[in-house]
């Protein structure tokens, strides 16, 4: 090598809403110190429990649509009618460069869309519910949303699945210590590999 800093991995989660992405997300971040995590930008309102530049970096739609423009994000999607998400360069760029390797929470097609930008160099993670009909439950009991907003997310669900063969690697989140025991092996190895 010629003396050059060699660059952090990436490993990026998605699943559908509701599936346990978050849980597995933090757990694997609990158990490698050597992870870093990339906070994605949203467009929605923050949650009570959410933490701005923690859970998410919270900007307008407005301010969002005006860095879309500025090309800052990797990338972006519309999750939902005005409602966007999206990875920053700045927020990856200074971590890997510092030889971290970067763990993804995101979207399927923004998991999708990481994937194809970054090829080897990125293990892609689809974590699954056990049935659609687990995950309408999951959502239900988690509270957070209105019955008709639970409806559209189970939908959106349903087209997620559609993406798993997109994906490095597939988990089926139906025993919490199992799932959390496979994740944690599938990224240790990853991250070994030379």
């Amino acid at each position: 090598m010629s003396g050059e800093e060699k660059k952090g991995k990436l490993i990026i989660f998605s699943a559908p809403s509701g599936a346990g992405k978050t849980t597995l997300v933090r757990y694997v971040m609990s158990q490698i110190n050597t992870l870093t995590f990339s906070v994605s930008a949203c467009s929605r309102i923050k949650r009570d429990y959410e933490t701005d530049g923690k859970d998410y970096h919270f900007i307008s739609l407005s301010a969002f649509k005006e860095k879309i423009e500025n090309n800052e994000f990797i990338e972006w999607e519309e999750v939902y009618p005005n409602h966007f998400y999206g990875t920053l360069f700045s927020e990856v760029d200074h971590k890997r460069n510092a030889g971290k390797h970067v763990l993804f929470d995101v979207d399927v097609i923004g998991g999708t869309n990481l994937k194809k930008i970054f090829g080897t160099e990125a293990l892609a993670i689809f974590i699954k519910p056990p049935s659609v009909e687990v995950l309408r439950e999951r959502l239900l009991n988690r509270g957070t949303d209105k019955k008709e907003d639970i409806e559209t997310r189970i939908k959106k669900a349903e087209y997620e699945l559609e993406f798993e063969k997109d994906f490095d690697i597939s988990i089926v989140n139906d025993d919490l210590e199992k799932a959390e025991e496979e994740t944690l092996r599938v990224v240790q190895e990853f991250i070994s590999k030379k």
